[in-house]
């Protein structure tokens, strides 16, 4: 018989390499021998778009978010809603907000040409993301694919796996430890909203329905409040109309996000928050000195999330059309 010692050494073992085997089964060069220009033929079509509207880019990264926080990185956010079921994409979350479904469908359509039933809709999503962040001046890195997609897309799922932008710090901090992801890594992925625009909707409340004591946020810088008012006149209904996320570089991966907090001109409750804990307003100062560390983390962060829940080996499917499970 073992000790106790050993005994519980190898459990110990056997957890951890358990929790590991999800991550272990997704790999970089993934497709290299039997899709081998997969990434080339997703980077392709990411570019064509985004050469079309530069603020793809920001569709992009933002689905694959909204993708990995919902059951984890199947491409659950990609399926049709149908008679008897009502999808994520249609909630208030994701419509009309969430966009490049066409880019992901080009994507996938080309790769059915070449190599039938082999690449998954959640690796293009992740694949398209990566695209997306380099071509607005961001960082590369290096995607593990082998994810597989799921079945199942809900509704119900948006309005407990999401973030809102009314959240504060506490809030956000524990939606993404449930995520596995650390505070900093929160505060290094709020930086998406470097690049991309919002709906007035998300954030008119701070303008002229704040609290019982004021009707704007006091936390908002008066001079951009006021340009906030003359783009979100209130009581506007237009659901077309929509604000840059970041004024001075909206299509740009910088860190001009931060510089934005900093100066009071955070877009969203869940933005200017990040200067009312002492931890991140540390990491929103030095991700605003250093452009370079912020790119860096960024990527990291990006790569961690991407490993969220996912679908490996036999699990799940390879769908033939991205819209709908395989029959």
């Amino acid at each position: 018989m073992y000790p106790k010692k050993l005994n519980y050494a190898i459990i110990v073992l056997v957890i951890y390499f358990l929790s590991e085997s999800a991550y272990s089964q997704l790999e970089v060069g993934f497709y290299s021998y039997s899709c081998n220009m997969a990434e080339f033929i997703v980077k392709d079509e990411v570019r064509k778009s985004y050469n079309k509207n530069p603020g793809i880019a920001a569709g992009l990264v933002r689905m694959h978010f909204h993708d990995c926080f919902i059951r984890g990185c199947d491409a659950s956010v990609l399926l049709d809603s149908t008679s008897s079921n009502t999808a994520e994409k249609d909630s208030p979350a994701n419509k009309p907000s969430l966009r490049g479904f066409e880019v992901i469908d080009n994507a996938k359509a080309k790769l059915e040409e070449v190599c039938k039933g082999i690449v998954s809709c959640a690796d293009i999503i992740a694949f398209a993301a990566r695209d997306s962040v380099e071509l607005a001046g961001g960082l590369g890195y290096d995607v593990p694919a082998g994810r597989r997609d799921g079945k199942i897309s809900l509704v119900s799922d948006t309005r407990t796996e999401l973030p809102p932008p009314t959240f504060n710090v506490n809030q956000l901090t524990q939606l993404f430890a449930r995520k596995g992801l650390t505070q900093e890594e929160m505060v290094t992925l709020s930086g998406a909203h470097t690049i991309g625009r919002s709906h007035c909707s998300a954030f008119s409340s701070r303008l002229y329905n704040f609290s019982t004591t004021s009707r704007q946020d006091p936390s908002l810088h008066p001079s951009y409040a006021a340009i906030l008012k003359s783009q979100c006149p209130q009581g506007n209904t237009n659901p077309n109309l929509v604000v840059p996320m970041d004024p001075s570089s909206p299509g740009t991966a910088d860190v001009g996000y931060y510089l934005d907090i900093l100066a009071n001109r955070g877009l969203f409750t869940s933005d200017q928050t990040l200067l009312t804990n002492t931890r991140t307003a540390r990491q929103v100062n030095q991700n605003a000195r250093n452009p370079y560390l912020w790119s860096s983390k960024f990527a990291d962060a990006m790569v961690k999330m991407g490993q969220i829940g996912v679908l490996t080996g036999n699990a799940g499917e390879i769908r033939t059309s991205c819209r709908v499970v395989n029959s």
